[in-house]
């Protein structure tokens, strides 16, 4: 009777150990970075026993609670963050090419109808070289040309900043992920495998994994406890997290605002290192072509200038005397200035034709300073950069969608094998009540006897 008293406590236990686990299931069917839960149920050792006085017997423990362990696939995680850090890459540098593209403004207000418009206010003064409004409306469209031009390499420059603070807001994300790696390494050893304990902690080491993929190409390794142990992607070993040492990445940026990275700390010494992989190397790749735009925009507007300042040279103001120069660029295109505002200073003429001699050689400067063709040709490739990068995104995003669903049909929670587990361990939990009932009245009955 003890027997039946024991197979039916013992299985009210471990079904409900079995229910309890199917409701973490459940309630974390929508948690990121969840991995499905399954009990192990053994049936409890069985011992016997023979006396000379009794006959032989046998005592059945019933059901005892295995470990509880979580679905998981190595291989699926680890391509599931290459995946992630693929994407993390093609987003990255997408996301800063197009605020590039846009920063880049190619419409009615942007570089090249300013420069166009100074050559088409040169027309159009041609033909009236000595009105006022005509002279006053070249002058404007040079100052015009200027602003948007000193406009432009302006919000360049917001745009590099704006990639730094990303970058640097990404290198401070890494560094407390793996400030707390290296406390879950800690406690994923003590917890001790098969325990609800460690499949909680091995669910936010893998999580903090993906996290970190995401900015920066990793290759993780795990011992016989479950710890991780991080080094960079094709750096030659170099350590971010091994048992509880961490490293520390920071960011550097150069004058004309390419980004570098460095590593340091976890026993070595402090070093640059170029991320593959991850939102870094994406970041890092649009400040190189960041810094090309602004280069070839610096060089538009240095040639630009001294192109205009040559031709105003070669002509005379409305006073006889020799041009002046017309525009500044002392430091780049963002320091370009237009330096006369005076419309009787506006060089039209020259010893040929005093009126308007001059001004049949503005052509020059357009085919001198190849300013206009320069621009376009800038915009046409970086445009080129803007859909290569937006079709790498989008085959990137593709192959991270079938890695992360092929990891999560191991890991993840299927609701209807939830439903028919919860059905089975309920009429389990149910037969187990009986069985004891079953014993209580048989006890009570023989009780009853006497």
């Amino acid at each position: 009777m003890s027997d039946l008293l024991q197979i039916g406590s013992s299985g009210l236990r471990a079904y409900r150990n079995a229910l309890s686990t199917v409701s973490d299931n459940v309630a974390n069917s929508n948690t990121a970075g969840f991995s499905r839960r399954k009990i192990e149920l053994n049936e409890s050792s069985v011992s016997a026993s023979t006396s000379i006085l009794y006959r032989p017997q046998a005592t059945f423990g019933g059901v005892e609670t295995g470990a509880i362990s979580r679905a998981w696939d190595q291989f699926k995680s680890a391509d599931a963050r290459l995946s992630g850090s693929d994407y993390g890459e093609a987003a990255s540098r997408l996301t800063w090419v197009q605020r590039t593209e846009t920063a880049l403004d190619d419409g009615d207000s942007g570089v090249g109808a300013r420069l166009t418009a100074i050559f088409n206010a040169g027309d159009q003064l041609s033909a009236d070289p000595n009105g006022d409004f005509p002279r006053r409306n070249f002058l404007s469209s040079i100052d015009q040309a200027a602003a948007t031009i000193r406009q432009t390499a302006d919000d360049l420059a917001q745009v590099a900043d704006g990639i730094e603070s990303d970058a640097l807001a990404g290198a401070d994300l890494v560094n407390a992920d793996l400030q707390t790696l290296a406390r879950l390494n800690v406690q994923i050893k003590k917890a001790g495998a098969g325990t609800a304990t460690y499949a909680q902690v091995a669910d936010e080491r893998d999580r903090l994994l993906d996290e970190i993929a995401s900015k920066v190409g990793i290759d993780a390794s795990f011992d016989n406890f479950g710890a991780v142990r991080i080094t960079l992607t094709g750096s030659n070993g170099k350590v971010l997290l091994e048992d509880a040492r961490t490293a520390q990445v920071g960011v550097q940026r150069a004058a004309d605002g390419r980004l570098g990275f460095l590593v340091s700390g976890a026993g070595q010494p402090s070093s640059t290192f170029t991320p593959i992989g991850g939102a870094f190397a994406g970041l890092k790749d649009a400040s190189e072509q960041l810094a090309g735009r602004r280069q070839e925009l610096d060089g538009i507007a240095s040639d630009f200038a001294t192109a205009l300042n040559t031709w105003s040279g070669q002509g005379l103001d409305k006073n006889g005397n020799a041009g002046t120069a017309l525009l500044s660029v002392t430091a780049g295109a963002a320091s370009m200035q237009a330096l006369v505002t005076d419309p009787n200073l506006v060089p039209a003429g020259d010893s040929s034709n005093a009126d308007f001699g001059n001004l049949l050689n503005l052509s020059t400067v357009r085919t001198g300073s190849k300013a206009e063709d320069n621009w376009v040709a800038m915009v046409a490739n970086h445009g080129q950069a803007v859909a290569s990068a937006k079709t790498n995104s989008d085959v990137t995003s593709a192959r991270r969608d079938i890695a992360f669903s092929a990891r999560d049909a191991v890991s993840g929670v299927d609701l209807d094998t939830e439903a028919a587990d919860l059905l089975r361990y309920q009429q389990a939990y149910s037969a187990c009540a009986h069985i004891i009932q079953a014993a209580k009245e048989t006890m009570q009955t023989i009780l009853d006897i006497f």
